[in-house]
This record gives C-alpha cells, structure tokens and sequence, in this order.
C-alpha cells in the first residue's frame, strides 16, 4: 500500500495530504477498497472518517482516532466551525464584481440538488435545490493563457460545489471530467483542484491549529 503523505500526528487526530486520483472512502467493488482512509487504518486502527475530498480533488483531510473525536470534529463541520480554503485554475479570465478591494471575496450562491439520472453528478435547480454558497476571489500565481487562478471558500457542503459553482457562472475547473467540456478537460491532466488550507479547533484542547499544503499546480 502506498506511502501515506502526513501533515500532523498525536494520540487524538491525524492531517493527511490526500493525493488527486484517491478515493477518501472505499466505492464499490473491489476496485475501488484503497482509499485514504483504509491506508491511514492501516497505520493507525482507530482512525475513522470525518469529511472527504472529491477523487480528482487532492489536499487535506484530517481524520478522528476514535468515535469520541470523530463526533467532535463532524459537529465541528455541521456548524461550519471548520475553515477550509481551497485552490483552482479556472477556464477564462474571471473577473470580480467588487470593487472595493482586489482582497475581498465574491459569492456565488446557487441551489444544487443530486441529479439522480446522472450520479454522480449534481445539478443547478432553482426549484427544489437545497442552499449553496460559495466564496472566491482571484489570486496571483501561474496560469495557462486565458485561464485564472482562484482560491475558494465552501460556505456549504453541497456535492461537487466547487466545480458545480464555477461552471455555472461560465469558468469550469480545468481537467474537470464531471462539469468541463471536452476542450477544457483536455487543458489539464488532473483537476486542478486542491484544499489547500486547513483550520479548527482541536476537539481535546480546544486550541486553534491551521495547517497548509502545498499546491502541486
């Protein structure tokens, strides 16, 4: 089983760096059992899942050790206690509607329902979408021409809302194989989509820890 990337360790969590292409939690069949929690229960047996990335999403997770943390740190992402920053490079040149600074963040807020007929995929229903927020602003780094880098916030958790969002208003994720056309899909090997940031109480101590992870695009 293949190395797991470790951000931090002690006796009541763990922070893994989870690579794009791996499962957070096992599929069906048996193609689909290695996954980041079954190589992280692999070295620590107690270890037991609290939130997943997307498979084509790489970056960070942290994992419980134990029932006790695991539903202290659930709790902690149901009353969006846990803050979370993610990294993209979207199709087009994007641009802000706010004006009052280059640092504040735009919104995106859309309902997004499970669109059964396509699963995995989710869909836009203005009808009986359940809420969805989003919050993105753009930010320096390298690009490809005629597409942006971004950093996003989920204020929800909706299925794929991230890439759903920016689809939506016209600048999908490059590589995006669920919401990209077939040109924008091809301008990149994997999504370029990472969690990038990681912030939250620690369920013991109740002490603030950050964590950040490279962008490996």
């Amino acid at each position: 089983m293949a190395t797991l990337d470790l951000v931090y360790l002690d006796d009541h969590l763990v922070v893994l760096n989870k690579p794009s292409g791996l499962l957070s939690v096992p599929g069906r069949g048996e193609d689909k059992q290695d996954c980041l929690i079954a190589r992280a229960q692999s070295e620590w047996p107690d270890a037991l899942t609290v939130h997943r990335l997307d498979m084509a999403t790489s970056g960070l997770v942290v994992v419980a050790r134990g029932p006790e943390v695991q539903r202290s740190l659930s709790q902690a992402f149901a009353l969006r206690d846990v803050h979370k920053t993610y990294e993209a490079v979207v199709d087009g040149t994007l641009q802000s509607a706010n004006s009052i600074s280059s640092d504040a963040w735009d919104d995106i807020q859309m309902p997004l329902l499970i669109d059964w007929p396509n699963r995995p995929k989710s869909k836009v229903d203005w009808e009986n979408g359940k809420p969805s927020h989003t919050k993105w602003r753009i930010k320096n780094g390298p690009c490809l021409e005629a597409t942006t880098r971004v950093e996003m916030q989920a204020i929800t958790g909706r299925t794929h809302q991230l890439r759903l969002h920016m689809m939506a208003i016209g600048h999908a994720i490059l590589g995006d194989a669920l919401y990209a056309s077939a040109e924008i899909l091809a301008k990149s090997p994997r999504l370029l989509l990472h969690a990038r940031e990681l912030k939250f109480k620690h369920p013991m101590t109740a002490e603030w820890m950050a964590f950040e992870s490279t962008v490996p695009f």
